[in-house]
């Protein structure tokens, strides 16, 4: 490694603190809304007192609880003691939840503010949205630079150094290839459907139910899209090892789509069995096919980067 590429790295180690930190204060806010909603207090509606939303905004305040002991344990010493898996799992699905999240909020922030203040909504709930987006925001752009400095220190073979590498006894490389190929082709179908239906298509579109696909529909759409694709291209440069010299980029595009499609799909599954749930545009078996796919491809994918990452250490540290 030559002393230009260990500067950048040592920087980023340094910052994870910072990064970390930063994290743990942008969760804050979000932590105490959701706290706040699980109680009773301060909810905009009377159908977010129901038993079942109390039950989510639950969920979601022990998400965010987890977060902050996370972004805790990225700038912290002990952090490095705790078992991969601990770390991997809730990062894998706060980085896909929030990294494409962040780049619609610009648009889907607004959008639903508006949309809420025209549905009667009381004022104090325009100010508590701002609290969550800040909040969102400051998550998705803290918690993945704080990841990043935590995986140099720890794992540094995972982000850094070229994307080919040697093969050592026992690899799993065409069971590699064979699986992403198959997935790549599931995103690109996932993804062809999602870009169609955002574009304005309307096979597998409900007729009555046209007018109901707002500008949040549209645009998560075209991230569930945009990110199958990216997908698609990360595995196949990660497992071919080519089209990128450099192991990052198809490392990072991977790691996010195979979070986004697995996390956002749950969530979407889940939103449609409870009640008082918005009816979906889509028929419903187009609706169950897209989501569960999703899932599956999430999973497939998030199982193809640990076995690269495993060979790849093996490799890298000369391990038999």
């Amino acid at each position: 490694m030559t002393v230009t590429e260990e500067r950048p790295i040592s920087r980023l180690i340094k910052m994870r603190k910072i990064w970390g930190y930063g994290t743990a204060i942008a969760i804050t806010p979000y932590l105490l809304i959701k706290i706040a909603w699980t109680f009773g207090l301060f909810i905009p509606t009377e159908q977010m007192g129901d038993a079942s939303w109390r039950a989510i905004n639950a969920a979601t305040a022990v998400l965010a609880a987890v977060g902050i002991l996370l972004g805790m344990a990225f700038c912290k010493p002990w952090g490095e003691r705790l078992p991969a898996w601990l770390v991997a799992l809730p990062v894998w699905v706060g980085t896909g939840l929030l990294v494409p999240m962040l780049l619609l909020a610009p648009v889907l922030g607004p959008a639903a503010m508006t949309r809420d203040k025209e549905a009667g909504a009381p004022d104090f709930w325009a100010y508590e949205q701002i609290f969550v987006m800040v909040s969102m925001v400051g998550i998705g752009i803290c918690l993945p630079l704080a990841l990043v400095g935590y995986v140099k220190a720890r794992w540094p073979e995972a982000l850094g150094g070229p994307t080919d590498f040697g093969e050592l006894p026992g690899h799993t490389r065409q069971l590699q290839i064979t699986l992403a190929r198959l997935v790549a082709v599931g995103c690109i179908l996932l993804g062809v459907i999602k870009v169609f239906w955002a574009a304005g298509g309307t096979l597998g579109i409900d007729p009555a139910m046209l007018d109901d696909r707002d500008i949040w529909w549209h645009l998560l759409s075209l991230s569930t899209g945009v990110w199958a694709f990216a997908g698609a291209w990360g595995l196949l440069v990660l497992t071919s090892r080519r089209g990128s010299r450099r192991i990052l980029p198809p490392m990072a595009a991977a790691w996010i789509s195979s979070g986004m499609l697995f996390s956002y799909n749950l969530f979407n599954l889940m939103s449609a069995i409870r009640p008082y749930a918005q009816p979906a545009p889509e028929y419903p078996l187009a609706r169950v096919l897209t989501t569960e796919a999703g899932i599956v491809l999430g999973v497939m994918m998030g199982m193809i980067i640990l076995l690269v990452l495993h060979d790849r250490r093996r490799a890298l540290r000369g391990e038999l």
